[in-house]
Order: structure tokens, then sequence, then C-alpha cells
């Protein structure tokens, strides 16, 4: 809980693929008494941690925790086949009994004229769909290879009987199918291995040479002698994979040329790329020429080719040391290298926090794309001449998570706040939904609604509408003459938002009789790009702003006076507040500084010390884009947005949580702030998660997560509920 968004930058290339009971305490100083040696002290720790164990009963908050997490179903990856006639995509569901998610690939009919069916089994996580230009083949990627790691790119017959077939199993990861033009060939990305990956065990690797930054990667590890490179593989699977992209650098988002000759990718290949941060377009030819098309001025990425072949569309923006930016769509002219943007009437970021997705053409002047708008997103159509302003295709309180689009037909993914993620079309003005995947899930949980309001911004802000968009969501079995206790959420990022979309943690939340506040304070995604842009550093050179821990505080604390004085069933005496991630880095300075508003808080995967993340991080050093300086030329600066300065003023009781294999920010973040709150003698309480990466409450292991949301709820019921 606490956050569904990753503290994150929006730098592509570099964060690119755009959820305990006894800390490790280390053996620092002599413990006393002759007879107290390391035994004793082993013995000691092994006795608090046998003591604090959990006993067999199931908790109710876990049972709940178990209902919610259990039935989380959602649709995802639409393509539709080239006729416009069908749409291919993936049900992802939570298998809670195997401690796995499950995913399989699905086909509908575009006018509803026949159900929904699956196409494969879904039990080896199946996903990537992709169609063959003539709509006889689907392509998809597997996990059914019998060796450990191994993902397989397999093919299907569309309307004609016939096997799966396999065309190419690969080592590290298959993503990004795309067939070519003249259906010969098909394109994928895959992690090409170092030599050391064969070695049985670490005891036999060769060392790691580091030249660059950025060499690891949250959920990844080691990415630099790894790299993602771009694939081909011919359709009928008569050869094995070819590498076009050879080398160190990464390539990602191939599109093909229309004449099936090479492909667009998008990469740093220059020297630097890890200092100017730059993200170039590039054309690889099937012979592994590659042109780079755009000069390293800039951040561009996710193209898509015009059907003419004539031009490239794409997303990024032109300055790469300034983030966060709304991302525009811009096009390219093949045959001049000239580009433009043509999306800048619509100031929304056009690389939503569900993910980028490339411009599709649907005609020769025409794009469609989707972006942010204030706690929703939306389907948004693009003149490609950009003479004529974006238009929105879609409205309604909900968050649209993918789409794509061919022969008039647009496909989309979208959820409200008690719907799961469901499949639509909408072909010519008409919407239609096709999917009903969430009536289970929906009537076992019976997911809460909730009341959309805005407040006055905490301080004064001149760059759009002064106000911030909150949500409330009441508890289940609501009874309007009694008061609750309200938990305040504070989301990651900090540029992503909050919106109209199923959340399991604010179900969970609401479930367990709380009232569940949460708000896109300045800083957030979703709105104009000064909005995002207000708490860049006050010293940045493009756009001073307030730095973190300031205009985005007196924003949430409005949000919360707002409530407690619009809604009479809150108790301003039982206020909670949580955060994950920056929304972590946002509870540890509440506790700090505003710690009397609050009877508890919890610090998710936070960053605590802003020094120590920009060497610790696997995107350190990136942080100067947003605070201006870097840390050596103003360590102070850091210093001062650090909530960990505070933590001699925390006094209210304080959780702790964190995954042991956080690259993002780092198990010494909470390390740092258990340690300075137990010799100070405060009230804290830390939880370290085993093999859990920085998005344990998105996609860590189901068991873990539920064992998460019965810990934060336990917690709070403890603190507020008395």
């Amino acid at each position: 809980m606490g956050g569904d968004g990753a503290y994150e930058s929006n730098v592509r290339g570099v964060m690119r693929d755009k959820r305990i009971d006894v800390a490790s305490i280390p053996l620092l100083y002599p413990c006393g008494g002759k007879h107290f040696g390391i035994d004793g002290f082993v013995g000691l720790i092994h006795s608090v941690i046998l003591s604090q164990m959990p006993t067999e009963t199931k908790s109710p908050h876990l049972e709940l925790a178990e209902k919610i997490i259990s039935h989380q179903i959602g649709a995802g990856s639409p393509a539709v086949s080239p006729d416009g006639q069908h749409v291919a995509y993936v049900v992802t569901r939570v298998d809670y009994k195997a401690n796995k998610y499950r995913s399989q690939v699905w086909i509908a009919s575009a006018d509803g004229s026949t159900p929904p069916r699956p196409l494969t089994a879904g039990e080896k996580r199946d996903g990537n769909p992709s169609w063959s230009p003539d709509g006889t083949w689907l392509a998809f990627t597997s996990g059914r290879s019998e060796k450990k790691g191994e993902t397989t790119l397999c093919i299907i017959p569309i309307g004609a009987n016939g096997e799966i077939r396999t065309v190419a199993t690969m080592p590290d990861g298959v993503g990004s199918v795309r067939w070519s033009p003249n259906g010969k060939l098909i394109a994928f990305t895959s992690r090409t291995q170092d030599e050391r990956y064969t070695k049985d065990d670490e005891s036999w690797m060769a060392p790691r040479k580091i030249e660059t930054f950025f060499t690891r990667l949250n959920g990844e590890d080691f990415v630099f002698d790894r790299p993602t490179h771009i694939y081909v593989v011919p359709s009928d699977g008569t050869a094995a994979p070819r590498n076009l992209t050879l080398g160190a650098r990464e390539h990602s988002n191939p599109a093909w040329l229309t004449d099936s000759s090479g492909i667009i990718t998008d990469g740093a290949l220059h020297e630097g790329w890890d200092l100017d941060l730059a993200n170039d377009l590039h054309v690889v030819k099937l012979d592994g020429t590659i042109t780079t098309l755009t000069d390293h001025t800039g951040v561009y990425f996710a193209a898509s080719v015009s059907p003419d072949g004539t031009k490239v569309a794409y997303l990024g923006n032109g300055d790469p040391l300034t983030s966060p930016q709304n991302e525009h769509v811009g096009v390219l002219d093949l045959a001049t290298n000239k580009r433009q943007w043509v999306s800048r009437a619509l100031d929304r970021t056009f690389a939503p926090t569900s993910g980028a997705i490339a411009p599709i053409w649907a005609d020769a002047n025409t794009l469609i794309t989707y972006a942010e708008d204030r706690g929703t997103a939306r389907i948004v159509q693009v003149d490609a001449t950009g003479k004529n302003d974006p238009s929105y295709l879609t409205g309604g309180r909900r968050m649209i998570k993918a789409f794509h689009a061919a022969a008039s037909t647009i496909a989309f993914v979208a959820s409200e706040v008690n719907q799961a993620t469901e499949l639509f079309v909408l072909i010519k003005g008409t919407e239609r939904r096709l999917s009903e995947i969430g009536a289970t899930l929906v009537s076992a949980t019976e997911p809460q609604t909730w009341e959309h309001f805005t407040v006055p911004c905490g301080s004064p802000y001149s760059g759009g509408p002064a106000e911030v968009d909150a949500w409330i969501m009441k508890p289940k079995d609501f009874d309007p003459s009694k008061k609750y206790p309200v938990l305040l959420n504070v989301h990651g990022g900090p540029h992503t938002q909050y919106g109209e979309t199923l959340f399991d943690e604010t179900q969970l939340q609401a479930a367990a009789g709380f009232v569940v506040l949460m708000s896109n304070p300045r800083g957030s995604s979703g709105r104009e790009q000064a909005w995002g842009q207000a708490i860049l550093g006050r010293k940045h050179p493009v756009a001073p702003g307030t730095g973190w821990g300031d205009a985005d505080v007196l924003d949430v604390l409005a949000v919360l006076d707002g409530a407690l004085a619009k809604y009479s069933f809150c108790d301003s005496t039982r206020v909670g507040m949580l955060g994950g991630s920056y929304g972590g880095y946002m509870a540890t300075m509440l506790a700090g500084c505003h710690g009397e508003r609050f009877k508890a808080i919890c610090s998710e995967r936070a960053v605590n010390n802003m020094i120590s993340e920009e060497w610790s991080s696997d995107i350190g050093t990136v942080f100067r884009v947003e605070h201006g300086p870097n840390h050596l030329d103003d360590a102070e600066e850091y210093m001062r947005m650090s909530p960990i300065r505070h933590v001699r003023n925390i006094n209210v009781p304080l959780l702790i949580i964190h995954s042991e294999n956080d690259l993002r920010c780092p198990m010494s973040q909470a390390e740092e702030l258990f340690v300075a709150m137990r010799l100070l003698g405060k009230d804290v309480t830390f939880y370290r998660f085993p093999g859990e990466t920085h998005e344990l409450s998105r996609s860590g292991s189901p068991l873990h997560r539920a064992q998460r949301a019965e810990i934060i709820l336990d917690f709070f019921a403890k603190h507020l509920k008395q």
C-alpha cells in the first residue's frame, strides 16, 4: 500500500523497460560484559526473532488481503487484426495457491458477435500477441520451455486448423514482437548475455569491468553485460534468430520500415550517453548497418513508420537534462531528418504512468495515441502535420492502460475504480465492451467507489488551475452517524498519478474500516507541465521550483485539511499516513516535520537520504535532472531535501517496509532510518521482504503482497482504532 508509482525519473534509456521484525544489525560496537560475545549476541537476536514470529492463526486482515489479492485479474496488451475484425489480448490473473501469476492470450470479435475465447492454456505466462500482416497467424511469447529462464516465441494459426509452432527460444526473455510487413520475418527484443552467464555459479565468473553508470536495473540486476538487442527470425521458424544490433549498447522498440528492409529502433549509442542522458532514433538495416536519425540532443523513443514509409512518429522531449517533462508526439521526415512536435497544443504527457506506447498511424495524416488527464487516461487523435489540435476520442472517469489500432478499429483496455481492467473497442465513434473477465472479482470482493473533489493548492501556484485533484473512499459498511479513522496515501514517482482505476491498496484499506484519502499534489503527472515541474530543485537551471518536500507537502496537507473540513465522518484525531517510493520519502518527511498531525505513519521503499541515494540507486547520478546541481556540487541542497535530517523530530509510531533486492531505493535507505530511530529510542517497526524488489506492492509474489497488506493494516488498526 501507499503508492502505485515507482520512484523513477522519466529519462528514457535509463529507467526504461518508462509495488522485519529485526533489522540486519552490523556488529560495530562491543556489547559489554566479558561473557557477551558474538555467540551471545546471535543467540539474543535469534530468540527475539522467534518471539516475534507470527502464530499459525490467520488474522482477519490476512484473510481480507488474500481474498482481494487472490481474485485479481485484468486484460492487457490488445492487438487488433489487420482487417480490424478481431482483437487478441492477454488476461493475467493471480494463482494464489501456487504463489504465481498466470497469463494467457485470448481473442475476441471486434463486433461482439461471438464470445471471447482463450487461445492458449495460460499456465506458462503467455503474452505479447502480434498479428501477421495477412491476419492468418498470431505470434506470442511464452514460458513453456522446459529449461528454467528461457522464453519461447510461438505462432498459432488463426481461422484454420493447426498446431502452435515454436520459432525461437531465448535464454533471457523475449519482448516487443513485430512482424515484418512482408510477413517473412519477426523482430523482437531479447537480452544478449555475456559469456560469464554460462558458468555454473558466480565463483567461476570473470570480474565485471564498470565504465559507465546505470549498470544495474531494479528487478533485473546487472544489465550492462546482458544488453537488450533486436533479433529477427524467419516467421516459419526455418532458421535461428539473428542479432541485428551486436555490441554493448541497447536497442528497444523495433518498428519495421514499410519495405521490410530494416527497423527503426531507439537507444543511446553515443559516447557519454550516461552523462548527457540523450536517447536517439536509429535505422537498423537487415545487414546490421545502423544510421542514427537524431542528434543526441533529446530523448526520443517508441517510433512507428507512416503507411507510405516516408515519416516516423515517436514520443519524447528535447531536453534530456530536465525531468519531469510532458512527453509529446513528434514526427520525423526520413528524407530530410527534419522533425517537429505535433501534440504541443495539448499540455499533457503522452507517456502515461501505465506505460509509453508508440503512436499508431491511422492514415497518412492521423495518429492514434493516449495521454493522461487529471486522474484519467484517454485515447487521443493527433494530426501528424501539427496543423490541428489533438482531440480526445474517449472520455469518462476511467484509466485507459493500453491500446492498439488497425483498419478503423481502436482497441483499448481500461479500468474504473470498482471495475477490473476490461477490453473495449471504438469503431467509427461507437464504443463497445468486449470482455467480462472481472465479474468474479467484483462479486467476490464488492469493490468500493469513491468521490472526486478538489482543494486549493497549499501555496501559490500560477502554472494552471491552482487546485489539487483528490479522491475519498468511504469504508465498507459505512454508517453516516459514525466517525472513522483516515488513511492519507501519497503516490510514488513523483511524476505519476493516482486516478480512476481499480486499486487493490485502496480497496484493502476501505474494506478494513478506514476512510481512504489520496491526491495528485504538485509534482504529479496528468496535468500541465508546470504542475509536474513545480517541485524541481530551487537551483534547477531550466525550471527552478520549490524542491521536494515543500509545495508537495503543503498540497498533501491541504488535501487532508480540506477532507476533514468537508466530510464529517472523518475523525481528525485518528489520521494515519502511508506512501511508497517517493511516497515513502513524503511519509518520512511528514513524520519528521508534521508528525503531530498523525497517529501513525508507514514509510515504504523510501528514499530517506538524497545524498547516499546518488551512489547507491540503480539510477544514481540521474537525480540532477530534477534537483539541478549534482550532489558533489551542492551536497547541502541534497541534504536540505533529505527526510533523514529530521529524524530527531519523529515522535509518531513509524512502520518501515523495504525489499531486500530493491535497487531503486536500496535497503540501506531503510536501514539508515531504522538505525537512527532505534538509537534515539523512537517507536519504530521494521520489516524486510526477502527476494522482492522495488515492485513488491505491484508485482511481488502474491503471498508477500498479502503479508505486506496484513502488516500495514494491523499497524494502523493498532494505532488508529484504539
